[in-house]
């Protein structure tokens, strides 16, 4: 219980936010497409202004995808549902982002993103249209500026009420007005979500295409979701997941099918178009997974082009190419190895390195090495309750530095083989590896009786569980097969 503070004052302040998140959502401007009144506290001009502005940084951030043809083709499917869109008169300028993150988004204005990660699980131009729709629903109805709104009101009630009632003004009641402002705020983006999914396939079915593209896209992130959770456990990690989805699947979220169904009103008796064949022939050759600037996972090896090395992990783990390192981890989560590169800027041993610039004096068990002509230098350190093994390996001027350690201390001993032979692994990208290190793409084939998931995983350069990326890929997660006859994904 919280001393000093009345039970009566706490639900004066419960309400006074209620009351101030209440007039965010029947306030006086205009909404676009109910028609009804939305407490907005930015104009149209300003709307406008934020994606403008914050453009360049997405651009920045994550970079443009460089295929002219494709980029041209996504600004076509989005046109077709602009037009046909509450807001038909802003100009809407479609990007695919070069990411191998699986996202979408839009920004005020008429910006709308989808990343190169995200097009290569969809599996026809409806559901492409689908996803596009969804974002452009967001700003037909001005849901980035009305959460922003609805956060600033929140922010006002809590100022407000500390000024009437200061005792408000303890840390652990700002923490109470902080959870109820997010659960009240996180409500209303599920309601923004429900209504992007309800115009996004009125989009659809007014541009010509299936309406139920809406259900099908969304049955495909949600069993993304489901397999980047299984990965993640295994891993001992949490997972993000695509922001219009939410706990329950598509197939048993009746409020989802009563939009979808709602929109096929719009469709006027016409057969929507889905169009696969079309979609798959735009994709053949679309960059899958890391890009060739951060570095090719291929298998359980890495090759990085530009920076001229390579290196390999134990077999089984999980590797993850991080915008900053490189990590792996054992099954379970037991056991993991981190790997980033630093500048040299000092002529220091590979020991003083380890000493000076990463500020470990406890070293034991420490011996110098000497890699294929790469000096380098291990050792072992005490962390609190873990016992780590450090290495650095100097390549030209940059020192490539291993962190490895496990869950439980009592295991060290069992993957320290495993660090050491990762550690020694490191070498100077050869002449045959240039290929690896090139980016994998996607290939789509006409499927055979002789093709299979089971053998196209055998092939795969897919790093971590190639077999279920392959089903995911083509919508047969989990268990789905090949489909002799029809055009399917696999990655070369």
């Amino acid at each position: 219980m919280l001393k000093g503070i009345t039970r009566k004052k706490i639900q004066s302040l419960c309400f006074l936010a209620g009351a101030l998140l209440f007039l965010s959502l029947t306030g006086c401007a205009q909404n676009p497409v109910t028609g009804s009144h939305d407490f907005v506290m930015l104009s149209e001009d300003s709307e406008i202004a934020i994606g403008r502005t914050n453009h360049p940084k997405i651009m920045k951030q994550y970079g443009r995808y460089d295929d002219e043809v494709l980029q041209a083709y996504v600004q076509n499917v989005g046109d077709k549902l602009a037009i046909v869109s509450h807001r038909s008169e802003l100009i809407y300028r479609f990007t695919v982002l070069d990411s191998p993150v699986i996202n979408a988004f839009a920004l005020p204005g008429g910006y709308v993103y989808i990343t190169r990660g995200l097009m290569a699980y969809l599996n026809s131009e409806a559901e492409l249209a689908a996803v596009l729709g969804h974002e452009i629903g967001h700003v037909t109805a001005r849901h980035g500026v009305r959460q922003q709104s609805a956060s600033q009101v929140a922010g006002l009630g809590y100022m407000i009420g500390s000024i009437l009632f200061p005792e408000l003004r303890a840390a652990p009641v700002h923490q109470l007005y902080n959870i109820l402002g997010g659960a009240l705020l996180s409500g209303y983006g599920r309601e923004h979500e429900l209504e992007s999914d309800g115009l996004g396939a009125e989009y659809l079915a007014k541009a010509g295409y299936d309406p139920n593209a809406m259900i099908d896209v969304i049955r495909v992130l949600k069993d993304q979701e489901t397999y980047a959770a299984a990965q993640a456990k295994k891993q001992g990690r949490k997972v993000e997941s695509y922001h219009g989805l939410f706990a329950s699947h598509p197939d048993n979220d009746t409020r989802l099918h009563e939009v979808v169904a709602t929109a096929e009103d719009f469709a006027k008796g016409r057969k929507g178009k889905v169009l696969r064949t079309r979609y798959l022939d735009q994709i053949n050759g679309l960059a899958f997974g890391d890009s060739e600037e951060q570095g090719i996972r291929s298998g359980r090896h890495f090759y990085h082009l530009s920076m001229k090395f390579a290196v390999s992990f134990p077999h089984g783990w999980q590797v993850n190419n991080k915008a900053d390192s490189l990590q792996a981890i054992s099954a379970g989560g037991k056991a993991l190895i981190e790997m980033r590169a630093m500048d040299l800027n000092r002529k220091l041993s590979p020991r003083e390195f380890i000493t000076e610039r990463l500020d470990i004096d406890n070293l034991k068990a420490g011996r110098r090495l000497n890699i294929a002509g790469l000096k380098g230098y291990t050792a072992l350190f005490d962390a609190g309750d873990k016992i780590v093994r450090v290495a650095v390996i100097y390549l030209k001027k940059q020192a490539f530095v291993f962190f490895a350690n496990t869950k439980n201390r009592k295991e060290f001993s069992q993957f320290d083989n495993e660090f050491l032979a990762t550690i020694k692994s490191l070498h100077i990208l050869k002449i045959n590896e240039y290929p690896f290190a090139k980016a994998q793409e996607i290939e789509t084939v006409l499927v055979t009786k002789y093709d299979n998931y089971e053998a196209w995983a055998k092939d795969s350069r897919i790093s971590n569980s190639p077999l279920m990326a392959l089903r995911l890929l083509n919508g047969d997660y989990p268990k789905g097969e090949l489909k002799t006859g029809l055009k399917a994904k696999r990655i070369k």
